[in-house]
């Protein structure tokens, strides 16, 4: 079953065009990055497909029928850079957001509702932290209570755009054990990354974005020095790593990217 396809998606600001004719499709369970240089559209490619931004073109459908039949199948996760986190809200009130399309916008939440909402955050481990307002949070935290909202959600697809920047060492491990929880109960993540060196153990498909398709498909085929060097535009130098232990993800080296 194909979660996610995208035909010919075209996004323009000003009438420079950001996206051209982006066409890819997603199976269902699995773990996809959206890899490119900066400026390539990765965040415009997930806020057009979610319908944040109007596109110029293209069609968009979700397990085959169109995104605005089913829309409360999606999960977000925005970066956060785009969060106001002055606005007076505590953690839990922000999980609780997450259960708007269930509850109604101008419903107030009930005690499952709330208690739901707790365990979202003792989930990612943010339980003690719940009346906490979110400007109080460190970066870590903060995107813990995101990935919190993100499970009260209880979607099908999650488009989650730069989890890992900026967080520490073990938000990203929860991110990373988060996604795998996802995959394994069937549905569906789709993440927005920069980090060319985890690329490969974190995800099992690529697209190589540049403003067009570079290429999809297994992180095998498609994660190449070749394509790497046609999306970035520059060289792409391969350096070995050295043999991981048990605990940690095993490759067979890491990528740089250094710019012509």
């Amino acid at each position: 079953m194909q979660a996610i396809n995208v035909t010919n998606l075209t996004v323009s600001y000003d009438r420079n065009p950001v996206l051209e004719n982006v066409s890819f499709t997603i199976p269902n369970g699995s773990i996809t990055g959206i890899i490119g240089p900066n400026g390539a559209g990765k965040s415009t490619l997930i806020k057009s497909i979610l319908r944040l931004i109007p596109s110029n073109s293209g069609e968009v459908e979700v397990y085959g029928k169109p995104y605005g039949q089913q829309k409360q199948l999606i999960g977000y996760v925005p970066q956060r850079s785009e969060v106001d986190w002055d606005f007076p809200t505590n953690a839990l009130d922000v999980v609780l957001m997450g259960r708007y399309r269930h509850i109604g916008m101008f419903k107030r939440a009930g005690k499952a509702e709330v208690a739901w909402a707790k365990e979202c955050l003792k989930k990612v481990g943010m339980q003690d932290y719940a009346q906490r307002q979110i400007s109080q949070l460190s970066g870590g935290q903060q995107q813990r209570v995101f990935l919190a909202r993100a499970l009260a959600q209880d979607a099908m697809v999650y488009f989650m755009d730069e989890p890992f920047s900026g967080v520490d060492a073990a938000t990203e491990r929860a991110i990373i054990e988060l996604m795998k929880k996802w995959k394994q109960e069937g549905k569906t993540v789709i993440v927005v990354h920069h980090d060319l060196q985890t690329a490969e153990d974190y995800f099992d498909h690529i697209l190589l974005l540049n403003k067009q398709t570079i290429d999809f498909g297994e992180t095998k085929k498609v994660f190449t020095l070749e394509n790497l060097e046609k999306a970035y535009g520059g060289k792409i130098a391969f350096l070995q790593r050295t043999p991981s232990t048990a605990k940690e993800p095993t490759a067979h080296g890491s990528l740089s990217y250094q710019p012509e």
